[in-house]
């Protein structure tokens, strides 16, 4: 049979008078009553009786002796009392509430509760039943409880074993995750305050001189924060860092009552401090700091647990620092390859500067043979290149005892160019230049000046297989010397300036030369002018004699003499032949002499081409040749002197009627090319060879074995059609290949 403890308590209630639940001895007892009580006695449940009085208040009437066991109150000394009389007023308001809850609802109920008998807290498992008077008013209340404590502590132990985990874990997440050192100290602060459920966590860090400051905190609202102070434990230098050194820990749950120094006390004090518990960080073998917990109003009682994981904490936060160490070690040879990477990127782009220099010297000695702009533009290029003070370029005389600072550019050192100096007075410099070896060393700047102004120079020698011509002089604002680097560009530039000085020596020698040439060709072209002015004289008398000998004749006379009419045709032809030499001799010099610019008009290539070569059409009937004309439709107008073409045309046809045979044929095609007008006159039935045709453009060059029908001709026809080409900006070449001569002439708009 089961009985239920409460059931049997409260039969034992109603059966038994009241001294019974009380402990009073009894004389006579029944064997129920007997049994009922050994269960109250010996039950292993707690067993406690409540009277509800008339006011509604609560006294305690009785406990069995197991509730007397757990809670160590004897149930004498309970009888009587109120809850307030035995519990806090926290505790005694909540068991107050449930037993009012007990009569209000006027049925058992059960619940569970912390409670501390005696600074003690234990947790119960209470069930609560009413008794009813013949009323049925609840006059008494009997509860069972079971102590918990065992089944809470392992739970509670599970809990903060699993939150320790899952804070341990996060930290060592944020570690692996490469997060900010800062972004782990928060955060940990945070995690651990609330874990704790303190006041305040702080990360401390030593400093180099034995402070410390403060950089990372969590703290409740009504803590003043600490972060980013920077404070001095004056105890800290002596035994405590000593303490700390070895690793050890400080627990403090009262600074009052830890025996600490009074110094320690008074600074703990003066930032709020009530319970401390303080653990060593190390990074590697060095203490690098702290990690403390703190409650700062009250006392703390720091559990044995929460001390481990601090240490824990402690370790990771080490691994942390020591993680955030090497990488800012990488990050710091990130930064120290990468300026390397730059100083190998500013060499290799100074090599394509200077590259780029050499290049740009190369062409301009190419292109222009002024050797002063060439190398007044590298000094200036040199000082822009390697961030100089001062380029100058010397030349030596041709007896190398002088030299002259010949090219220069200054920033804001004085002006030299044009100095000359003696190479004795210098002997200990040049001897080495001399012998074509660069030079360096370090020179202070002479005048006064308020701090001693010293300045890195470098000659590196100009020469080539010929010999020595000069030095380029280089001036560091700096004492920082020249390297090998340098050193070697530098003087690849001088082996450009000693081609720019060769070529400009050369260059004045060739144009004396030009000089002189050009005034033989004065002389030349002022003779020929003279002669042919001096021709023309007697060839006009002659011409007039010859038409002055046929007047007076009479066509009688003329007759009877057969050799007559021969001889004036004769002199007719010569005096002609020998005007139109004049004539192109005058000409051809005087588009060689500078003439005047040509007289441009606008010309229709279709309705301008058109007479003129019809005017050859008898000529080529007579010599049995096919004389053809095409002109392009949309060629545009041409500006250009319409005379000097009109020569140019006419003599090309003349040439080509010349040397064109019986039954073949001259083909006129005008056309535009690109942005130029192209007039090409080609004949059939003649083929050049290279020889003819690299001389058929001279003076009285003559292709007398071409020529079928032995035209007589100055000689001067191609060279004066070559001439005037040019001076209308155009340009004319021949070719002759497949049995047929093309001659053509362009002409740009």
């Amino acid at each position: 049979m089961n009985i239920n403890p409460v059931e049997s308590t409260m039969e034992l209630t109603k059966l038994s008078p009241p001294q019974i639940l009380f402990g009073t001895e009894v004389d006579e007892k029944s064997s129920s009553e007997q049994f009922l009580l050994s269960m109250y006695d010996s039950v292993q449940a707690s067993i406690f009786v409540v009277d509800v009085l008339e006011d509604g208040d609560f006294r305690y009437v009785a406990l069995n002796p197991t509730h007397e066991r757990w809670i160590g109150i004897r149930s004498d000394d309970l009888r009587g009392k109120k809850p307030e009389d035995i519990l806090s007023p926290i505790d005694a308001a909540r068991v107050r509430q449930h037993y009012t809850d007990c009569v209000h609802f006027g049925t058992t109920i059960s619940y569970e509760q912390c409670l501390q008998f005696q600074g003690i807290p234990t947790w119960w498992s209470t069930t609560l039943t009413p008794l009813k008077d013949t009323n049925s008013r609840i006059y008494r209340l009997i509860g069972t409880s079971s102590n918990t404590t065992p089944v809470k502590q392992a739970e509670q132990a599970i809990r903060f074993q699993a939150e320790r985990e899952q804070l341990l874990e996060a930290i060592a997440g944020r570690i692996h995750q490469y997060v900010e050192l800062e972004t782990i100290l928060h955060q940990t602060t945070i995690e651990l305050r609330q874990f704790l459920n303190c006041d305040r966590v702080l990360i401390y860090r030593f400093e180099a001189d034995g402070s410390g400051v403060i950089i990372a905190e969590s703290c409740v609202a009504a803590i003043d924060p600490l972060l980013g102070k920077n404070i001095t434990d004056p105890c800290l230098g002596g035994k405590h860092a000593e303490h700390y050194g070895r690793g050890c820990i400080q627990v403090v749950e009262d600074i009052y009552a830890a025996r600490l120094h009074p110094c320690h006390i008074d600074l703990l004090a003066s930032l709020q401090i009530r319970a401390n518990l303080v653990v060593p960080i190390f990074q590697e073998q060095d203490m690098w700091g702290l990690l403390i917990a703190q409650h700062c109003h009250q006392t703390r009682q720091w559990q044995q647990t929460e001390t481990d994981l601090l240490k824990q904490l402690a370790t990771q936060i080490g691994i942390a620092v020591q993680q955030a160490e090497l990488h800012q070690q990488i990050k710091d040879l990130k930064v120290k390859m990468e300026l390397q990477k730059q100083k190998h990127t500013n060499q290799l782009q100074q090599v394509r500067n200077f590259e780029a220099l050499v290049r740009r010297m190369t062409e301009q000695i190419r292109d222009s043979l002024d050797e002063t702009q060439v190398l007044q533009t590298l000094t200036q290029e040199l000082v822009q290149l390697l961030n100089l003070e001062r380029c100058q370029i010397e030349l030596y005389s041709t007896c190398q005892t002088l030299v002259t600072i010949t090219y220069e550019y200054s920033i804001n050192l004085p002006q030299c160019q044009g100095l000359t100096r003696q190479i004795a007075d210098r002997l200990e410099v040049y001897q080495s230049l001399l012998q074509k070896q660069p030079l360096q060393f370090l020179e202070i700047v002479p005048g006064w000046q308020p701090k001693l102004l010293v300045m890195s120079q470098m000659a590196c020698p100009i020469f080539d297989t010929q010999g020595i011509l000069g030095n380029i002089w280089l001036t560091r604002p700096s004492q920082e010397a020249f390297d090998e680097f340098e050193i070697e560009l530098v003087q690849q530039v001088a082996n450009e300036c000693a081609i720019a000085i060769r070529q400009a020596q050369l260059y004045k020698q060739t144009q004396a030369q030009v000089k002189e040439l050009e005034k033989c060709d004065r002389l030349k072209n002022q003779f020929l002018r003279t002669l042919s002015q001096e021709l023309r004289t007697p060839i006009t008398s002659i011409s007039l004699a010859v038409q002055t000998l046929e007047s007076v004749l009479t066509p009688a006379e003329i007759s009877d003499i057969e050799i007559i009419p021969q001889l004036l045709q004769i002199l007719h032809n010569e005096c002609g032949r020998e005007s139109k030499l004049i004539n192109d001799l005058l000409t051809l010099t005087y588009l060689e002499a500078e003439p005047d610019p040509p007289t441009l008009i606008a010309i229709d290539f279709q309705s301008w081409l058109h007479p003129i070569i019809e005017s050859f059409r008898d000529l080529t009937n007579c010599q049995r040749q096919q004389l053809n004309l095409r002109v392009d439709h949309a060629l545009p107008l041409l500006e250009t002197d319409i005379t000097d073409l009109e020569r140019i045309v006419t003599e090309l046809l003349n040439h080509t009627c010349k040397y064109t045979p019986a039954g073949e044929s001259i083909t006129v095609y005008a056309h535009l090319i690109g942005d130029a007008v192209e007039l090409s006159i080609t004949n059939s039935g003649i083929e050049l060879t290279s020889n003819e045709l690299s001389r058929i453009f001279e003076p009285f060059y003559h292709l007398s074995k071409h020529d079928p029908w032995k035209h007589s001709g100055t000689g001067l026809e191609l060279a004066l059609v070559q001439k005037m080409v040019r001076h209308l900006g155009g340009s004319i070449h021949v070719n002759s290949a497949a049995g047929q001569t093309t001659f053509t002439v362009r002409f740009p708009f």
